[in-house]
């Protein structure tokens, strides 16, 4: 069965869920979750090697005598039990504040998932659907324009929700390549921080689609006009939604668009790689306060959070979108977030000149169906994603294995992946 057709199917079996359970009443809204405590074990217990974990802790001290980053977090968990949860280095060198386990940092895009997750509840509710035109929430991509050639031409079909959880919309971050999208997304300041998603919603119709909805993939603000759909749809502010809906009853109290001042202590600098390859301080202007409530609540890269608290986040879709006695999403509804829904003229995921290969993406996750030379230490059916201070999280679910990685460091970096990967899957015993 091609991966169209797949797509096709699981829209339609998503749709037959909502409509059966859309008189249901609500499982997963306000259930609170105070009691659910993550557990800890001795890796040997959930058929991990000590001795191979070790590795790890030597893999992220010479990563820091390296310069290759100035600290991090490594947090690890198997059968839904944490093995390790360790951190190194420092949150703030120049003030010699040493990185900590419930240290605050930026996930930028890492929120995306969140983001999609909140969306598919909605789903699940009966108030969305992935086949929905985003127009029916958004009037102002009811008639897209899409680059052609130097011309612009109409688009020949809506924008769906789908197309905003895969990245399959035509939206950028304005950094395409293409001189009239480009253009035309600087023109509207689509991503300001001193805007709100409403504000945001009414500049969406003056930019051009770089290519027709769903025949291709390109990162962008695509999450973020999904978060702008929830809270249309929700009667609620992203924030408030994400706060009531999904934090709470998870247990997540470390994650928010903004650090409240009685943590501000935690919170870690960021820093930016220099020419001579050196870290120093990322004091850029555009880099907006996050000391402070923000204006812009960015469903595509605005939230902070912690190691455990995001841990507890994937806890809760590995489970199914179970966390304890708290359940967020239908069993269904997270494999559509899982596996990938990119129609085969989608390609693989793309950044510029770097294919992926064998790595598509579902409703909230790149996935791997197949394992390509690209990050060939990967397994098939992987998931996972990162933020643009080189946080990054993979999930195994063959492997009952969450992998979280937190640093601060600019542009983002694959280092500490690409470095502990190889050594958290030789750790695990193989029959």
């Amino acid at each position: 069965m091609n991966l169209l057709l797949r797509s096709n199917i699981a829209l339609t079996v998503l749709s037959v869920i909502v409509l059966n359970i859309a008189v249901a009443p609500r499982l997963w809204a306000d259930q609170p979750n105070a009691a659910f405590r993550l557990s800890k074990s001795d890796p040997e217990q959930v058929g991990m090697s000590n001795g191979k974990l070790a590795l790890i802790h030597k893999a992220m001290r010479e990563s820091i005598e390296e310069n290759a980053i100035v600290g991090g977090i490594v947090m690890i968990a198997r059968d839904a039990k944490i093995v390790l949860h360790e951190a190194y280095g420092h949150a703030d060198r120049e003030n010699s504040v040493e990185m900590k386990t419930d240290t605050i940092v930026r996930i930028f895009s890492m929120t995306k998932a969140i983001t999609s997750a909140a969306a598919m509840m909605l789903c699940d509710e009966g108030k969305l659907s992935p086949s929905d035109p985003v127009s029916k929430f958004i009037p102002e991509l009811e008639s897209p324009m899409v680059v052609n050639g130097d011309k612009l031409r109409p688009a020949s079909k809506p924008i769906l929700i789908a197309d905003l959880l895969r990245h399959t919309s035509g939206l950028s971050y304005g950094r395409s390549g293409n001189e009239l999208h480009d253009q035309a997304f600087e023109k509207a300041d689509l991503m300001s921080h001193d805007q709100t998603l409403a504000q945001m919603q009414s500049k969406l119709g003056s930019v051009p689609l770089l290519f027709e909805p769903g025949i291709d993939w390109h990162y962008g603000i695509s999450t973020d006009v999904l978060g702008r759909v929830v809270e249309i749809v929700s009667g609620m502010t992203l924030d408030q939604f994400f706060a009531q809906r999904i934090f709470v009853p998870l247990g997540m109290v470390d994650t928010g668009f903004f650090v409240p001042a009685s943590k501000a202590d935690r919170f870690a600098q960021t820093y930016k790689r220099q020419k001579d390859g050196s870290l120093k301080v990322n004091d850029d202007p555009k880099q907006r306060n996050y000391l402070e409530p923000p204006r812009m609540l960015s469903g595509g890269g605005g939230l902070v959070s912690t190691s455990s608290d995001y841990m507890r986040f994937l806890l809760m879709i590995i489970g199914g979108g179970q966390l304890g006695d708290v359940q967020l999403l239908r069993p269904e509804t997270v494999s559509l977030m899982t596996t990938n829904q990119m129609a085969p003229e989608s390609g693989w995921v793309t950044f510029g000149d770097e294919v992926r290969m064998g790595v598509g993406y579902g409703f909230g996750f790149n996935v791997r169906p197949s394992i390509g030379d690209w990050n060939p230490s990967g397994v098939p059916n992987e998931y996972g994603w990162g933020g643009a201070a080189s946080t990054h999280y993979w999930v195994s679910p063959d492997d009952n294995l969450i992998v979280v990685t937190l640093e601060q460091v600019m542009p983002y970096q694959w280092h500490t992946e690409f470095k502990i990967k190889p050594l958290v899957y030789e750790s695990i015993r193989r029959e």
